[in-house]
């Protein structure tokens, strides 16, 4: 990337990387889909309250993995194999750590947790099961994130998306033989998302330990390298830290909407998951300008940064409007995809129109708050998002519950922040 056409890298880069991320939502899209049309509405909510807690662990972990692929890309952008080569057995070391952390702290407090957001009974069981499985299998889904992330930042976004290609075709197989045939219910979806994640983090192992190139991962040399990972930390941390209080911050807009039922829940859960697919090149953009600028840091580029920073801002806002244009015309078709109930309908496309264009101002956000992070800087973006995303969007959903506690007002929680 510190080389030719600017906008061309960042196509290059950005269109593996947003199929990949299609292809990673459709892991808990697809549960979504199948249990709704096939186990019930109850079932819908469930999963889709789950969305939120889930969050939590993901979006914390993605946080350090763009701590550990700001320094990789930066180490590969000025050409130092051995500190690339520690930055890589470091990167793994604490991936393996966090995956058992997440796996016994979700399980433990995945009935906290649902209490907190006032869970109703009727989705409650189904719910806690559904998060405790996901949560057993969380390793998998750690280390197929660090490890594409690594291959990310050298500038190889293709072979990890054959892998998620491969596993979430799997997995929705899997969701249909064990919901439909098997009759296992929220539990066999549960296990369909779990299975292929582990099977994606198995491919990705392979191919970083097999490999010739300066990013092998080798299993002998695997340890933390203290001063490496206070770089990683430096950047990761707070940017899985905003990520983590955000997803924090959402559970209790999802207790707000389950005050309405299992209805409204299920018409949040289909608008959040069509919401998260609007998001999707927002995001690949953002993490091809924290690599373009990680990269041309490293190289001494930084005429080369600003003017990738620009193309990737442009290139968001107007993508974003497109699709946010399209979903708000075909809302009722879209929501209708998640279930067939007239009620999870109505409110799927009410938060559908009423939030979607607002996702441009995200756009602005994203590809921002990658561009800073790539130059080392997460703490600016921290302090930003967690002021609006959390401390503003908080105060406007307790005052506004208490003027208004409508669906209207909650589902508006969103736009503000």
């Amino acid at each position: 990337m510190t080389e030719g056409p600017i906008l061309r890298h960042l196509i290059a880069f950005s269109l593996p990387l947003l199929f990949g991320n299609i292809f990673q939502m459709l892991y808990n899209t697809v549960d979504s889909i199948v249990v709704g049309n096939f186990v019930g509405k109850e079932a819908l909510a469930a999963v889709g309250s789950t969305t939120m807690i889930v969050n939590i662990m993901v979006f914390f972990f993605n946080g350090v993995a763009i701590g550990g692929g700001v320094v990789i890309a930066n180490y590969f952008g000025a050409n130092k194999p051995d500190l690339l080569h520690k930055a890589v057995e470091t990167t793994m070391a604490i991936t393996f750590l966090f995956g058992i952390f997440f796996t016994f702290a979700g399980i433990v407090f995945v009935p906290a947790m649902l209490r907190l957001m006032a869970t109703p009974e009727d989705v409650f069981g189904q719910a806690q099961l559904y998060l405790q499985i996901y949560f057993a299998g969380s390793l998998g889904l750690l280390v197929y994130a660090m490890g594409s992330g690594i291959l990310r930042a050298v500038g190889d976004t293709a072979r990890p998306l054959y892998f998620l290609i491969f596993t979430s075709i799997l997995n929705t197989l899997l969701d249909l033989l064990f919901v439909i045939v098997f009759k296992a219910g929220i539990a066999g979806a549960a296990w369909a998302t779990i299975l292929s994640q582990f099977l994606s983090a198995i491919l990705v192992l392979l191919l970083l330990t097999k490999t010739d190139d300066i990013y092998k991962l080798t299993w002998k040399d695997l340890r933390i390298d203290k001063d490496i990972l206070k770089r990683i930390i430096s950047i990761g941390l707070p940017a899985g830290f905003q990520a983590m209080v955000t997803s924090l911050s959402n559970v209790f807009v999802q207790s707000y909407i389950n005050g309405f039922g299992s209805a409204c829940m299920a018409g949040w859960a289909s608008y959040n998951k069509l919401d998260s697919f609007i998001f999707l090149p927002m995001t690949s953009l953002n993490q091809a300008a924290t690599t373009f600028v990680s990269q041309n840091i490293g190289a001494g580029k930084d005429e080369r940064v600003n003017k990738g920073t620009i193309r990737s801002l442009q290139a968001a806002v107007i993508v974003t409007a497109v699709i946010a244009a399209f979903l708000v015309v075909f809302a009722p078709q879209a929501t209708a995809l998640f279930s067939s109930d007239k009620s999870v309908i109505y409110y799927g496309v009410l938060f559908l129109r009423m939030n979607t264009f607002f996702l441009v101002f995200n756009a602005v956000n994203h590809v921002l708050a990658g561009a800073l992070r790539g130059r080392g800087d997460s703490k600016g973006p921290m302090i930003c998002m967690l002021t609006c995303f959390v401390v503003i969007r908080q105060i406007y959903l307790f005052i506004g519950s208490r003027i208004a506690y409508n669906p209207y007002v909650i589902g508006f929680g969103y736009p503000v922040g």
